[in-house]
């Protein structure tokens, strides 16, 4: 860690600890008690919970001790060994470890939770927050046609009264419907970008730029914890650099993140990494890189020069970080598999260019060699199709399945492409592990799903999805730290917890202490693990045994209660 870093770490911890004695005194005097609370005689407040003989893990990166907790409304009232408290519940918690409830720094759960606000695979993973917004892609701003057709598709496939527009309203909306988990969101320059100018290449007019600057300024004002970019998606893809700093620019002095993923992860990951650089240092906001990786075999060697990139540009006063999710496989559009130039103005335009013959030389060498990046075929599976008649294809390697039908993979690509209208999804296997575990174990990565709340049954279980959206946290739990002992629990944990609840400023979250929000989670650190596959994904974990969010209980004895006590959470410079 360099000198840098640790005057950072040195700040963060003596706030905490000055945040944490507040919060105490202020729980002292609002229970006469408190101070007493280690004598039989101390009387609890009605419903308090003590759970009895864990293993606390803090969520500041700390060693574990010894710890008895208790839980009063939706706060932790009490951190110690031997808690008696009368009247109090007790939960016999031996041999599980006690942790902050894990957020989920780079999320795609929003909407979805109007389908099923249970938020099963993420819950059951002990998630307690969700941050999506992610990508450059959020729930709004979106134009009265962009809303009225979102609507309209959630009435038709979930039977779902959608009421969204913007952030603001995508937030009332969740605070009515009600969730198992907490939600924070960031707002999509991508989102932006269409709401003001479409699916269109080219560059932005001033005075289309004032008008994106003013619709992020919205977003921030309604409670948006950073600022998204995804660019390698459209129309994310034509902003240029000059526009992402002007946008970023907004964020300046909020201490928020600018979160991109990047224009590039393969050939050109370099490049890409210097111009997220670039982005913060001239906006003068934190840099973010979404789920880091150096994808394809001819890049796994970049790793090095990426992390060298990272820690010089810390050095040198950018404030970057990093996430990454614990698996060597990523998940996009099948449409990524094609240049952006061939996705310039949308599906329309996609579907437009495949059917005509004069296009097909140039998009079929791009595809060739996107393929020769990830190795073969058979490194595309389809992860879901739009369309129930493709159901064929789903959870099928590409190359292994135009095998099946006596085709060229290239033309069943295609194929598949236009049928589904530029709606099928695809799991692509270009990552290795070696780079997997550089980049999950480095101090300064936070760990993420990139996926969504989803489900065993219902209408969430569809298709063959990447199966980080039910295993991530487990995972690296289980796989990495216990397996692989590529990092301590407490590290972990911190990076699961502490770290993205500093990085959002989500105030008395990610972390066990006294006035702390009650989100907890309690796995058995001998069994978690991850169950889920790339062939059979719908699979809860094992060992997350308990969940609480904001003091009730969500998941007990490894089922879930059907509560929904999740908030949406605001970063403290605009919690009112």
């Amino acid at each position: 860690m360099s000198p840098h870093d640790k005057g950072i770490m040195m700040k963060r911890r003596t706030f905490l600890g000055r945040a944490a004695g507040s919060a105490a005194l202020l729980l002292s005097e609002s229970w006469d008690a408190l101070a007493q609370m280690n004598n039989d005689t101390a009387r609890a407040p009605a419903g308090t919970l003590i759970l009895r003989g864990g293993e606390l893990y803090d969520g500041t990166g700390a060693a574990s001790r010894a710890a008895d907790i208790a839980i009063s409304g939706d706060r932790i009232v009490a951190i110690e060994r031997n808690l008696r408290m009368a009247g109090a519940q007790i939960l016999d918690v031996r041999g599980l470890a006690i942790a902050p409830g894990f957020i989920d720094i780079h999320s795609h759960t929003d909407l979805s939770l109007f389908v099923d606000g249970l938020a099963q695979s993420k819950v059951r993973q002990g998630v307690t927050t969700e941050v999506p917004g992610q990508d450059g892609d959020s729930a709004g701003p979106w134009t009265h046609e962009q809303a009225r057709a979102a609507a309209e598709r959630f009435r038709e496939r979930y039977g779902v009264a959608l009421q969204v527009s913007d952030l603001a309203s995508f937030f009332s909306a969740l605070e009515r419907a009600s969730a198992s988990v907490n939600v924070a969101s960031m707002v999509g320059a991508g989102t932006v970008r269409d709401y003001v100018i479409g699916e269109k290449d080219r560059p932005a007019t001033a005075e289309e730029l004032a008008r994106m600057q003013a619709l992020v300024r919205a977003a921030l004002a309604a409670g948006a914890c950073g600022f998204s970019s995804g660019l390698e998606y459209v129309p994310g893809a034509f902003a240029d650099r000059a526009e992402l700093v002007a946008l970023a620019s907004v964020l300046k002095g909020s201490g928020l993140p600018y979160a991109t993923h990047m224009r590039n992860e393969d050939d050109e990951l370099l490049a890409a990494v210097e111009e997220a650089l670039a982005i913060g240092r001239f906006a003068g906001v934190p840099v973010q890189i979404s789920h880091l990786k150096a994808q394809g075999a001819r890049n796994w060697f970049k790793a090095g020069a990426v992390i060298d990139m990272i820690e010089g540009a810390r050095r040198d006063g950018i404030d970057v970080m990093f996430d990454r999710y614990p698996y060597i496989a990523y998940s996009t559009g099948l449409s990524n598999l094609f240049p952006v130039w061939a996705r310039d103005g949308g599906s329309t335009e996609l579907i437009r260019r495949l059917q005509d013959p004069a296009q097909q030389p140039r998009i079929r060498s791009y595809v060739a060699d996107k393929i020769a990046q990830l190795g073969s075929w058979d490194a595309v599976q389809i992860s879901g199709t739009g369309s129930a008649a493709l159901s064929w294809a789903r959870g099928k390697r590409l190359g292994a399945l135009a095998a099946e039908r006596n085709k060229v993979p290239y033309d069943l690509l295609i194929e598949i492409t236009l049928a589904d209208q530029d709606r099928t999804g695809m799991i692509g296997f270009g990552m290795d592990e070696a780079t997997t575990e550089r980049f999950l174990a480095h101090p300064l990565c936070m760990i993420c799903s990139d996926g969504s709340a989803l489900a065993t049954a219902g209408p969430l279980s569809e298709g063959s999805p990447h199966p980080r959206s039910f295993g991530t946290f487990p995972r690296v739990l289980g796989h990495y730290v216990r397996a692989r002992k590529i990092m301590p629990l407490e590290t972990a944990i911190a990076k699961m917890t502490g770290m993205s609840a500093q990085r959002l400023q989500l105030r008395d979250r990610g972390e066990i202490k006294v006035g702390a929000f009650a989100d907890v989670v309690a796995f058995d650190p001998d069994t978690v693990a991850d169950r889920a596959t790339f062939e059979e994904p719908h699979a809860y974990p094992a060992g997350i045994a308990h969940v609480w969010v904001n003091g009730v209980q969500v998941i007990r004895d490894h089922e879930h209660t059907g509560a929904r006590p999740g908030r949406v959470l605001k970063p403290s410079a605009t919690t009112s």
